[in-house]
């Protein structure tokens, strides 16, 4: 896995001190610079390998960028940076993790308060301090009030777009190390939750203190915690990362006994104890003929423990995917033998849901089509923000620009290597109406639907509002229905398996936006609307060609819903995409 995120993430930091501390125009350099290195196919370590110039060929990087850049990938922080925290001592993470609380919010409050840290910011709103700042209210002090405890639950996660590529590299560089002979992830973040506490890895060796000593020795960990002779603890930016060593012959217990969920691991145990079997960590084992079964952790006949798999096998049930270990129902359907086949990321033939340089995005309609070729998919929709509830700084597509795009997708569409359809993402208002003209919407050869203002509705109101959503006839795709950022907004609360069950009637698909921000759909959802009958699209909401990568996530998602590839719309080909959108 390359830097590029991880240094991306500096530069969007830097941008937010320099707009906390008042600086003009440099922030927006910061942030464009910051999505271009994220988005840039070459590994940003790599260019800075072969010198300053090669970093500057990303758009948007000049001569003091790119020397920040050099300098965080060399030394692992940025001078400049560094005084910027000095010059503004506050949490500025947790801060900003208040919804309404931007960066120059920040700034202004530490200045007349000396805001520094979450409880400050509380304490201040509880005393009414924030309202007798110039430029503040009462309402925004509530709205800030009403927001901490939130933002105070969603600081100590982290979101899995950031964990899965520290998972993968901290297990590519520690399989490489002598001492492992397997390493895996495991955890929240093997079973792919949209956030995880801490990035839980897993290795084998028989030589546990020179493993541990290997993992210390990391040059990307930037703290470590603590280490002894089979586990350790490091820190690689904002993320800990935890180790913990097995001999091999109890590797796969232990995978399984460690990727959880505990709720699925004590009803897995029961079911072994109806068989008089013990299993944990270090094994599954036939306790029938030991007197105490509970006299130590390794007592009676070992059955299994090597792989994931023999664990399984030896309680007589197939191993089941990492992705649906979270107790809702799993065990029984190991059982019954009817646990789903699940889709893969092969499966997905096209992307639904993208945006372009008419909105939002940061790329021509020309250069999405050809990313999407280069990424394997047969057909891909262009289906750009309209304007609406919801978009701010004119990012949205009016009708009649939309008549106008419509024409240069199809002449895109001439010289294209794969099917490419107009669309659009409309906006649902809060009474479930549709920001574009209907006239305009039947040009169009598929409507994405989405809410992207009022999510603060009741969960009746909510509800309503998607219903009357995915009953227009004009309405092919409900948009990430709950219209979450997670960590930063909670999104709307609504019902479900109405919603599906609509959607099913009026053969309207659900999206699982695949964007690691959203993952909404979220798993439990996905699993009551297949339930109820509804298809489900996996769309990546990609503003780049570099985001369509982000179908992963997307397909995890689904996967912890129970779906199968017959449950999602863009696994058919063209001709079955067509049908159903007529």
């Amino acid at each position: 896995m390359t830097r590029n995120a991880e240094v991306a993430a500096r530069l969007e930091e830097f941008a937010d001190y320099l707009d906390a501390t008042d600086v003009e125009y440099k922030p927006r350099a910061y942030r464009r610079a910051a999505d271009n290195v994220r988005d840039y196919p070459q590994a940003i370590e790599d260019l800075v390998a072969e010198g300053q110039d090669a970093v500057e060929r990303i758009e948007g990087v000049g001569e003091g960028i790119a020397e920040k850049i050099a300098e965080y990938v060399e030394t692992g922080k940025i001078a400049e940076l560094e005084e910027l925290h000095e010059e503004l001592p506050v949490d500025l993470d947790a801060l900003l993790a208040v919804e309404g609380v931007g960066p120059k919010t920040v700034g202004a409050l530490y200045e007349a308060l000396d805001i520094r840290t979450l409880d400050d910011l509380e304490a201040a709103a509880r005393d009414h301090d924030i309202r007798e700042v110039s430029g503040f209210g009462a309402k925004t002090e509530e709205n800030i009030l009403e927001n901490i405890a939130f933002a105070r639950q969603t600081t100590e996660r982290e979101l899995l777009g950031d964990a899965v590529p520290l998972g993968q590299e901290v297990c590519a560089y520690l399989a490489d190390r002598e001492p492992v002979s397997r390493c895996d992830v495991a955890g929240s973040l093997r079973r792919w939750r949209a956030t995880i506490g801490d990035v839980d890895v897993l290795a084998a060796s028989d030589d546990g203190e020179a493993a541990i000593d290997a993992f210390t020795d990391w040059e990307r960990a930037t703290d470590v915690i603590e280490a002894g002779t089979n586990k350790a603890s490091v820190r690689v930016g904002d993320i800990r990362v935890d180790l913990r060593v097995v001999v091999p012959d109890e590797f796969g217990s232990a995978l399984q006994y460690f990727t959880g969920s505990k709720d699925h691991n004590i009803r897995l145990r029961n079911h072994a104890i109806r068989q008089g079997k013990k299993i944990n960590e270090y094994g599954v084992f036939d306790v029938r003929d030991v007197q105490d079964p509970d006299a130590g952790q390794r007592v009676g006949e070992r059955l299994a423990g090597e792989t994931e798999e023999s664990v399984y096998e030896a309680v007589g049930l197939p191993c089941m995917p990492p992705e649906l270990r979270e107790d809702r129902g799993e065990i029984q359907a190991a059982i019954d033998g009817t646990l789903p086949d699940l889709l893969v990321e092969d499966d997905v033939r096209g992307d639904l849901h993208v945006h372009t340089d008419w909105s939002d995005g940061h790329s021509s309609i020309a250069e999405m089509v050809s990313g999407a070729a280069e990424f394997g998919h047969d057909y891909v929709c262009i289906s750009d923000h309209a304007t609406g509830p919801g978009m701010v700084g004119g990012v949205g597509v009016d009708d009649e620009e939309l008549h106008e795009q419509i024409g240069e997708i199809r002449d895109v569409t001439d010289d294209a290597d794969i099917t490419v359809f107009a669309g659009v993402e409309a906006n649902i208002d809060a009474e479930g109406g549709i920001s574009v003209a209907d006239e305009v919407l039947e040009e169009l050869d598929l409507v994405v639907a989405s809410p992207h203002a009022a999510l603060d509705q009741d969960a009746v109101a909510a509800t309503d509002r998607l219903l009357a959503a995915v009953e227009n006839p004009l309405v092919d795709v409900l948009g990430h229905p709950s219209g979450r950022l997670i960590n930063r907004r909670e999104g709307l609360e609504f019902d479900v398996e109405r919603v599906a069950a609509a959607a099913a009637e009026h053969e309207t698909a659900l999206e699982v936006n695949a964007n690691p921000n959203r993952l909404d759909l979220w798993g439990s959802a996905v699993q009551l609307s297949i339930g109820q009958g509804a298809l489900i699209a996996i769309d990546t909401d990609a503003h780049s060609p570099a985001e369509y990568a982000n179908v992963t996530y997307g397909v995890h998602t689904a996967r912890r819903g129970w779906a199968e590839r017959a449950d999602v719309l863009n696994t058919r080909d063209v001709d079955g995409l067509r049908s159903f959108l007529h």
